[in-house]
């Protein structure tokens, strides 16, 4: 069968504007096109700004080893942090790559539990950044403390010192929301990947390629048991990670609203930090699709239409972050406390106006040309805002660390605050970080969730009345003569389709003719399919909610044991199990052990990993994971028999049908 063939160039001109044809796939390039499309930037050699772009950020990666490996050398002296900013650019650059890595997670888990569709087509890169913004966030807490080959202290481990964490910190609370967060992020982004994977291992031709696209994709068939699974794990652990992504950036805020420092002591801090996350996160997912649309032909899949609903959240998150700046003078002057009043005043007129003015202005300015659908559609203006807006971000964490604790209490304990070039050359080696890894993701994974954005296409949409389906009658005449002398012991046979109703038609004749080893695999989730097939609800959920109270109460018993009997501290009178302070990292241990379970459950229940299975010595089964839809009966079954199962399947409409052997 030919195999089409897209011509990206000539189909944009016959594009309708957004204006005329809103739609999340333009251009109607099929399930077998959107494969061809996505698979192209892996496959094809990279154009000639791949590499450029790769070289420069392995420069800025090694001004970033040269710059930590001083540090480690000299200690953080080299720093511009001084007394009374102790907190400087290493806790900015820590809250500005956190708050990057939340719109990965707000694309992914929370759009997806709205069932917004249009999520599809940019929630993969989106993850990455996430997973790839909190590993740039992780180094600075380890290097800020100075000795982060010590890190290892704020562990709950037994030591010769007798000393443990303190849980009733912020701080700690923000060690166990961040790790949490990487992790549940890395297993939400890995399941959803899996199908993906098993597309590539099936089209690459490469040798250590496919060793390593089939070792990631743990033996994936595209099983009407493997999609059962796979969707309830996807769906609670999206379910996990909406209270996450509020919980950690909440948690963040802490470090600084638990303080009795003017500019900090405000309870407005957490949901200001967490729309400033998705603000900035949003825009940096912007920044990222706009070059990727651009450099990989990507426009009939990365749409106006996207990027029209990303420039409106932007533009709400926006507001909310202007409304907060509002906010907080006001409870600055309500509230009658000279020293708030005068940290609020210093910020905007004080010795930091510049910094607090360049804040405003791409924060609370900049995006409000979104409120015109000319600028939300202009890729020029997206991309420029985009960039403006990070850069506010950026300074919206200078302003707060740096200017509340530069005038202190004391006049006599004022100062200044200014960056050295190791301060610089480590921010700048933060980018290069995360723009090397990202190089990379595009370059050998699928960038776009072609599963999920088959899911949406026109073929996808199935009906079907089972109930009118006629059994099936099996006679000679529709029975090619195919037989099998090879003298192999036979798996099974295996029947091809050209669609999803054919599909869902011909599994349910199987079921009618009382077969009960047999399968059904299709390259997107075929909705109905499971109840076709008789198979029971998953378990998935259970092994979830067992997991993730198991670690929450894991979390409680191990905060009660340091406080109450290693290590007990009497803080401000409180109660040694103070259990409201324990609240946080118990509900963060309990995601953990929910998240785990899920990824557990998924694999434990679809019988993954299998990297060897029968269907695999067939090459027409390569097309299951590309645009294909694949009945398969086993020999074991005790209705199985090869002429008659044959002629069955031959009976079902099937384009093809062929025997595998074991």
């Amino acid at each position: 069968m030919a195999q089409a063939v897209i011509d990206i160039d000539s189909m944009e001109q016959k594009i309708d504007p957004i204006e005329e044809r809103p739609s999340l796939v333009i251009g109607e390039p099929g399930l077998h096109g959107v494969t061809e499309a996505v698979a192209r930037p892996i496959e094809w050699k990279p154009p000639l700004g791949w590499y450029i772009a790769l070289g420069i950020s392995l420069c800025m990666l090694g001004l970033f080893g040269i710059s930590v490996t001083w540090l480690l050398l000299n200690g953080v002296g080299i720093w511009g942090n001084n007394n009374p900013v102790a907190w400087g650019w290493p806790i900015v650059n820590f809250v500005f790559w956190v708050g990057i890595g939340h719109a990965g997670t707000l694309i992914s888990a929370v759009l997806f539990l709205f069932r917004q569709q249009w999520r599809t087509s940019i929630n993969r890169a989106a993850e990455a950044m996430t997973i790839f913004a909190v590993m740039c966030a992780l180094v600075f807490p380890a290097i800020h403390t100075g000795r982060p080959w010590l890190d290892y202290w704020m562990m709950p481990l037994p030591n010769e010192m007798g000393i443990y964490p303190q849980f009733r910190s912020p701080l700690m609370w923000d060690v166990f929301a961040v790790s949490v967060y990487f992790t549940i992020s890395l297993i939400f982004w890995y399941i959803g990947l899996i199908p993906d994977l098993a597309t590539m291992r099936d089209r690459t031709k490469q040798k250590l390629r496919r060793l390593m696209y089939g070792t990631l994709a743990l033996g994936w068939r595209g099983s009407g048991r493997h999609w059962l699974h796979y969707e309830r794990a996807y769906l609670l652990l999206a379910g996990l990670a909406t209270p996450l992504v509020l919980s950690v950036h909440s948690v963040v805020s802490f470090d600084f609203a638990v303080s009795n420092l003017p500019g900090w002591h405000t309870t407005i801090f957490p949901p200001y930090f967490v729309a400033g996350a998705i603000f900035s996160g949003m825009a940096m997912v912007i920044t990222l699709m706009v070059i990727c649309r651009v450099a990989f032909k990507l426009k009939h899949i990365i749409t106006m239409l996207h990027f029209d609903r990303m420039a409106k959240l932007i533009l709400f998150t926006g507001s909310i972050v202007g409304f907060a700046y509002s906010i907080e003078f006001f409870v600055a002057w309500y509230s009658g406390n000279p020293y708030e009043q005068f940290a609020f005043i210093n910020r905007a007129f004080g010795s930091y106006a510049w910094a607090y003015w360049i804040m405003l202005s791409c924060n609370l300015l900049s995006p409000q040309v979104f409120w015109f659908k000319r600028a939300r559609t202009s890729i020029p203006i997206l991309f420029a805002i985009s960039i403006v807006v990070n850069i506010g971000m950026w300074f919206e964490r200078f302003v707060i660390v740096v200017t509340s604790l530069h005038a202190d209490f004391l006049p006599s304990s004022w100062g200044y605050f200014s960056p050295t070039l190791w301060d610089i050359s480590t921010l700048i080696g933060s980018f290069g970080l995360f723009f090397t890894l990202f190089c990379l993701f595009v370059r050998y994974f699928p960038m776009v969730a072609m599963a999920e954005l088959k899911g949406v296409l026109p073929e996808a949409r199935v009906h079907v009345d089972v109930t009118a389906v006629q059994p099936a009658v099996v006679s000679e005449e529709n029975v090619p003569a195919k037989t099998d002398d090879s003298g192999k012991e036979v798996y099974g046979l295996l029947a091809e389709f050209d669609d999803p109703e054919q599909l869902l038609r011909a599994s349910h004749m199987v079921r009618e003719a009382n077969y009960t080893r047999w399968d059904a695999h299709s390259p997107f989730p075929v909705h109905g399919l499971e109840r076709i097939m008789g198979l029971r609800k998953s378990r998935v959920p259970w092994l979830v909610l067992v997991m993730g109270l198991s670690g929450a109460v894991a979390g409680m018993l191990l905060q009660w044991w340091v406080s109450s009997i290693a290590y007990p501290l009497v803080i401000a009178g409180k109660p040694l199990f103070s259990w409201p302070a324990f609240v946080p990292i118990m509900f963060e241990c309990g995601v953990l052990g929910g998240g785990l379970g899920a990824l557990l459950g998924f694999l434990l229940f679809s019988r993954l990993p299998e990297h060897y299975h029968p269907l695999f010595n067939s090459k027409r089964f390569e097309r299951m994971s590309d645009d294909k839809f694949f009945l398969s009966i086993e020999a074991q079954d005790p209705k199985f028999k090869r002429e008659k199962t044959e002629k069955l399947l031959w009976s079902t409409g099937a384009a093809n049908v062929e025997s595998i052997t074991a």
